[in-house]
């Protein structure tokens, strides 16, 4: 058995089509998780699920885990029978179709989106070798409403991903007040001192799963102090070592940040050795294997 990709169920059908009006096409009202897929299973399914159903929760979106769990058993078994080792899943759920306006339907009925695409292994090259990133000039806007959440509305990002074609593997996204976030699809990490540092996502960001993982496991398991903090870009321009991390491609080391926003001069900002970021790519590849 093969796939195409991408394979899209809509409710539990495969190549169903989402309604005009539903939300979250119309408002992007609702949330999503993009798991990684490997070798019959989600490894960190657990934490996306744990996640999806708290941000949904928070959007007030009447999630039915069990319909959920139904829907993606179904998807599973496609990758199975067709014996693909590593691929992409995407979970979106939104509040349903819904009339004109921005009140909420009354009992409304989520709609459950499951789509698969092509994977590839951990150790990339980017895992192994490293990436460039780039300051984007997009600041984020800071909202205590929405933040931590994997919400449908990534506009921002979308702009953000614009400012670079393929030169650079990520890009560097500040806030409004000029504190260090996120990039665009990943957490970041900074070690100084042999201690670790994130930023914090209380009024902007998303906070990962693999973020989470790192502070409550990989950290720990380096024996690293780790601490949430409000980020400098001064901070992190003078740290020993920075690394992005999402739950899709792991860890990625940072050798080079390179800062060329509204400026004829372009700054550049080296970093080598990796030591403690390979030691926790050690870490996270234990996990994954148990």
């Amino acid at each position: 058995m093969s796939i195409n990709f991408p394979l899209i169920s809509v409710n539990g059908v495969l190549g169903a089509a989402i309604s005009p009006l539903d939300r979250g096409f119309a408002y992007g009202d609702g949330v999503f998780e993009t798991c990684r897929y490997s070798q019959g299973s989600i490894p960190l399914w657990i934490y996306h699920r744990e996640r999806l159903l708290h941000s949904a929760t928070r959007l007030k979106i009447q999630l039915d885990e069990n319909l959920l769990t139904q829907y993606l058993d179904f998807m599973l078994a496609y990758l199975h029978d067709a014996a693909i080792a590593q691929a992409v899943i995407k979970i979106t759920v939104t509040r349903g179709v819904g009339g004109r306006g921005y009140r909420l339907p009354d009992n409304a009925v989520p709609t459950y989106c499951i789509g698969i695409f092509p994977g590839s292994e951990l150790r990339t090259d980017n895992y192994r070798a490293g990436v460039s990133v780039r300051i984007c000039d997009l600041r984020l806007a800071c909202s205590e409403h929405l933040a931590g959440m994997k919400h449908l509305n990534r506009l921002e990002h979308i702009l953000a991903r614009a400012e670079w074609q393929d030169e650079f593997a990520e890009g560097l996204l500040l806030d409004t007040y000029g504190k260090v976030i996120e990039a665009t699809v990943s957490n970041v990490f900074v070690i100084t001192n042999n201690q670790l540092f994130t930023p914090d996502l209380s009024s902007a960001g998303v906070a990962g799963v693999m973020r989470r993982i790192m502070l409550e496991k990989l950290a720990p398991a380096a024996e690293l102090i780790s601490r949430t903090v409000d980020m400098e870009l001064d901070f992190l321009l003078a740290a020993d070592e920075i690394f992005l991390c999402n739950s899709v491609y792991g860890i990625w080391p940072v050798n080079l940040l390179v800062d060329d926003r509204q400026s004829m001069i372009t700054s550049q900002y080296s970093f080598s050795g990796h030591k403690i970021t390979h030691t926790l790519q050690q870490h996270l590849a234990q996990l994954l294997d148990e």
